[in-house]
């Protein structure tokens, strides 16, 4: 039989276990339970809600070794996912802006009502983010940037290797969470820069190039704390034709 003192000791461990168990982030909690995380995304006309979760351009476990796949999974199928549904959240009570692109919403975060400008700016900024990133990667290549984007890089930031240099401070100064980006100036000049949350250029009126998300969820499972070694892995996975393509793009106002 229990004394009291025991008894009291195995209730306390109990209650701890369980408001531990509560507390663990999703993504623990996720694979404690081994649960699927890639949901099936809905289609792009879909007209149950404005913003949708597009399919990845790759398979899960495309980019390894460099980036696992149970980290896209959950930073797709949950991350990603959750920014889509609270920006459709945020927005259900101004059927008005439902008609505009998430571009719109974050280059006129201004004109947006009081109430859901923070909840556009983190949400919309992470459907964009994250749209942009998945669309900026691909399985490991040797490949480097060229024609117009090449030139740029050249002309602008002093060449690929001291842009690598510049972006990769970037990523890793930084504070917290954030995102590394190569953006295109007002005046039509590259530059690099970090941004905090899921800000993005667009909100500054830049458009983003290339944008590295260094959120801990990108990168905790396989690397921990060392973020220095994920961001060496993603240079291994970029894409830089479509990068060179989205730069082309921007270059003549097409996007």
């Amino acid at each position: 039989m229990l004394t009291r003192r025991a008894a009291l000791r195995a209730f306390t461990f109990t209650t701890l276990a369980a408001v531990a168990g509560r507390w663990l982030p999703e993504s623990a909690r996720a694979e404690e339970n081994n649960a699927p995380l890639v949901p099936e995304p809905p289609p792009s006309h879909s007209s149950d809600a404005p913003f949708t979760l597009g399919p990845l351009p790759f398979a899960p476990d495309a980019l390894e070794p460099f980036i696992d796949t149970r980290t896209m999974e959950i930073h797709y199928g949950k991350h990603h996912a959750a920014y889509v549904n609270n920006l459709n959240k945020a927005i259900s009570a101004y059927p008005d802006l439902a008609k505009r692109s998430v571009q719109d919403l974050l280059r006129d975060l201004d004109a947006l009502p009081d109430d859901i400008r923070t909840a556009v700016r983190n949400n919309g900024g992470g459907h964009a983010n994250h749209t942009l990133f998945w669309n900026s990667l691909a399985p490991a290549s040797d490949t480097k940037p060229e024609g117009a984007l090449a030139k740029a890089i050249g002309s602008d930031l002093g060449g690929f290797d001291e842009f690598k240099d510049a972006f990769t401070r970037a990523a890793l100064t930084v504070f917290g969470s954030g995102w590394a980006w190569l953006s295109l100036n007002s005046d039509g000049a590259l530059l690099v820069e970090s941004l905090p949350n899921q800000d993005n250029p667009l909100m500054f009126g830049r458009t983003p190039i290339l944008g590295v998300d260094v959120w801990e969820h990108a990168y905790y499972l396989k690397y921990q704390n060392v973020r220095g070694e994920y961001v060496k892995a993603i240079w291994n996975v970029l894409n830089w034709p479509a990068i060179a393509t989205r730069y082309e793009d921007s270059i003549k106002g097409t996007i």
